[in-house]
């Protein structure tokens, strides 16, 4: 242990300096740091969708070739979920303007904030969103090579899967509706 018994070998002595350490960074940064989060966590997770989808895909169409076609939906419904992201990405980037010199607003502060947390949330969503419809998608593939009826009964709860990223991109945009840098 070091001076004064704290096992971390450093104490802050001014608790105030702490909380203002969020306030060091530009809105800016908060801002694109969300759009960024948007469009990655979108593709990540329509890319975890894919491949779960495909594998499973894949290994059903051994038994029956014939639903190598059909079950592509399942795959364009992960396409769909990076498509989200990128769309409320470029929204996002289209609220950024030039601020004149450092002397940011309430709410320039307001915006950078809105941003990154739309963009968290819209990312999050699509995120489970994508790992969602490529599980259904999967379970769609593999029930679909054992019984055929059951391919649009589960292509249903496909498209209710698919519903979690329409969702995340509506609150997106509600977070983002009053930010404008400027």
């Amino acid at each position: 242990m070091s001076d004064g018994g704290n096992p971390f070998g450093y104490e802050f002595m001014n608790f105030q300096r702490l909380l203002d350490i969020p306030m060091d960074i530009s809105p800016y940064n908060y801002a694109a740091t969300g759009t960024g989060l948007a469009i990655a966590l979108s593709v990540v997770g329509a890319a975890w969708g894919i491949f779960i989808t495909g594998a499973s895909l894949l290994g059903g169409a051994v038994k029956e070739p014939r639903i190598r076609t059909k079950n592509l939906i399942s795959v364009i419904f992960c396409e769909a979920v990076a498509i989200y992201g990128i769309i409320l990405s470029i929204i996002f980037s289209g609220k950024l303007n030039i601020v004149a010199g450092n002397a940011f607003t309430n709410a320039d502060w307001y915006s950078g904030f809105a941003i990154f947390n739309g963009g968290l949330t819209v990312g999050g969503c699509n995120l489970v969103c994508g790992i969602c419809v490529g599980i259904v998608g999967a379970a769609c593939a593999l029930a679909d090579a054992q019984k055929p009826e059951l391919f649009v009964k589960i292509l249903v709860v496909e498209i209710f899967g698919s519903a979690l990223g329409l969702f995340g991109v509506i609150i997106g945009i509600v977070m983002t509706t009053q930010a404008k840098f400027g």
